[in-house]
């Protein structure tokens, strides 16, 4: 299952330039992940200051 990002999300940034595949861009209020493009490794989760993507 592709990852997604929770309203914890604080917008710092730091799981964009981690990502991979590069499924991850800045929305209006939280970054969001293309689903169709994320492979699950988890990376954006684990430089997360606050958990915020989580597996759906």
């Amino acid at each position: 299952m592709a990852y997604f990002i929770t309203d914890a999300c604080i917008s710092c940034g730091a799981c964009e330039p981690e990502c991979p595949v590069n499924c991850i861009s800045a929305g209006d209020d939280k970054y969001i992940i293309d689903e169709n493009v994320c492979i699950e490794c988890g990376t954006c989760n684990s430089v997360c200051p606050v958990d915020a993507p989580q597996p759906e």
